[in-house]
């Protein structure tokens, strides 16, 4: 069974960026949050009522993708994945009204399942920029958004509270503002670590 990157934080700090930079060096297979893709991610962004499709449909491809990527002869890296599906997104369309207190009762059934089926990541990078970086990111994007910039925050505390029962030898953080554009140093970083794991 292959090695598990995923790498997580706000919407807006970096992470796609940085699995691509990663995906370059030819050592992982990757997996992508698939925004267009989607069936209910659009239908979302204009009517409330499929948050809980749109969460349901997330959590069951993330769990899809992390049984695949254990599959590959490479090391798996995700961006995002269903840990965060469900203590970033999941938590916050919860917080924020969107999902009712059941809806977010069988969410947590289907990530509770599917975790317990699957092992866990075996490195979480933890990407974190200032705020003002991450509010012209999102303001500067294509792809659809159901996160805001305004969000970023309340993604943090609930990224944080989840990573205090995650071993802190799992977590890596690295700071995407201090980087370069091509994210070399922490490159190199995760490239030292799957050598010596």
């Amino acid at each position: 069974m292959q090695k598990l990157i995923s790498v997580v934080g706000a919407s807006g700090v970096g992470k796609t960026t940085f699995v691509n930079a990663l995906a370059k060096t030819g050592n992982f297979a990757t997996a992508f949050e698939q925004h267009d893709e989607r069936p209910f991610q659009s239908l979302f962004k204009q009517d409330k009522k499929y948050a809980l499709a749109n969460q349901m449909d997330y959590l069951l491809l993330r769990a899809e993708q992390e049984k695949q990527l254990r599959t590959e002869d490479k090391t798996g890296l995700m961006d995002g994945g269903l840990d965060l599906d469900f203590h970033g997104f999941t938590r916050l369309f919860h917080h924020r009204g969107l999902l009712a207190n059941p809806e977010f009762d069988l969410c947590l059934r289907l990530y509770s399942l599917a975790r317990e089926a699957l092992p866990p990541p075996d490195l979480i990078i933890v990407l974190s920029a200032p705020q003002k970086i991450i509010e012209g990111r999102l303001a500067s994007r294509r792809r659809i958004n159901i996160a805001s910039a305004k969000d970023a925050e309340l993604m943090d505390t609930f990224i944080r509270e989840w990573l205090e029962s995650v071993p802190p030898e799992k977590i890596l953080r690295i700071d995407a503002f201090n980087e370069d554009e091509n994210y070399s140093g922490a490159v190199s970083q995760i490239l030292e670590w799957i050598e010596s794991s």
